[in-house]
């Protein structure tokens, strides 16, 4: 069917191209009488054209929000978005724009349809909460554009990101392990192994870490960030590991290392097969954690330590008496 004059029309370009389907409207006319048309977008499918080309003209639109990029929103959310999220998120959203949104960067933001959004998810190679991550990250987008009448459907709504993952068999050190680690006192990437299990941090919490928040009169570290209940915890520095804290506590960071957190993680873990040690770096944690629960200590304390949210803790401060409750605690991890 014909549609109406100055509707717009829907053409299929030549070659083979990602986004073949062009839509146009009439901008007006050259002296000799032709058509000036004006390009608004482009698509992979006929369909999502047509239906484009309708909406333009059920409530034509700002046309130069048709020409903002994904990019483009991304940049401009972001400056407004980052400022109220943790370091740990800001981090986590880069990473997603950076590692698996490349197809979409130059793609005008209102032309975006589910199947774009969802072939990103389709084509992340990595874990299942990696993609609820980009599955989050474009409802960030998707509202942004929303509330500022660049589009008006949000199509990251009820995307898939597949099956959860199999929860992954946990391991801790072993008395003996942890033995052979101290016997190793000094070695690159055995003194960062130890002080992960006797305090609890997060791999990048513990890479945060700098001599600012070494407290060695009140035997204490302040850290952690990745959730609001973790961020600025209070770890009571254990005895066993004081020297190794004293030793490291020289300025600048406890632990420097060069290069991404996953190519240090691997030459952690090079370093401890080197010794007769396999472990994840999250088994230090489930260690502090397993040895905690396994000494009965206080269970406020135990989610205060890791950084979690618990119903008990609600908006408890660190008072003196919070400090020793968790330094009681941490006195029961013994191997």
């Amino acid at each position: 069917m014909r549609n109406p004059n100055g509707f717009g029309s829907v053409i299929k370009l030549s070659g083979n191209r990602r986004r073949p389907f062009l839509v146009r409207v009439t901008k007006g006319w050259s002296d000799d009488g032709k058509q000036i048309f004006q390009n608004l977008a482009y698509f992979a499918k006929r369909q999502d054209a047509i239906a484009f080309l309708a909406e333009f003209n059920n409530a034509p639109f700002n046309l130069d929000y048709a020409k903002i990029t994904f990019s483009e929103v991304y940049t401009a959310w972001s400056k407004e978005a980052f400022k109220k999220m943790l370091p740990a998120v800001v981090a986590n959203y880069k990473s997603v724009y950076n590692v698996h949104c490349k197809k979409l960067y130059d793609i005008p933001y209102r032309t975006i349809r589910k199947h774009d959004f969802q072939s990103v998810i389709d084509e992340c190679q990595r874990s299942y909460s990696v993609k609820c991550s980009i599955r989050n990250f474009f409802s960030h987008l998707d509202a942004w554009c929303y509330d500022r009448d660049i589009i008006s459907k949000m199509y990251s709504v009820n995307l898939d990101c597949g099956e959860p993952d199999q929860k992954t068999e946990r391991n801790i050190f072993t008395d003996e392990e942890v033995k052979k680690l101290f016997n190793h006192v000094g070695q690159p990437y055995i003194d960062d192994t130890i002080v992960q299990i006797y305090t609890g941090f997060r791999i990048s919490e513990l890479l945060a870490l700098s001599s600012d928040n070494i407290d060695l009169e009140r035997e204490i570290i302040t850290g952690g960030g990745k959730t609001a209940a973790g961020k600025n915890r209070i770890i009571p520095i254990h005895p066993d590991i004081m020297p190794i804290i004293k030793a490291h506590n020289i300025g600048g960071r406890l632990f420097p290392h060069t290069g991404t957190q996953t190519i240090y993680l691997k030459h952690r873990q090079d370093a401890l097969a080197e010794i007769g040690i396999e472990h994840t770096t999250h088994d230090c944690r489930h260690t502090f954690r397993s040895k905690l629960d396994s000494a009965n200590a206080n269970k406020v304390s135990i989610d205060l330590l890791m950084g979690h949210k618990s119903k008990d803790v609600g908006e408890r401060v660190y008072t003196h008496k919070t400090i020793e409750e968790l330094r009681a605690a941490i006195m029961l991890l013994k191997f």
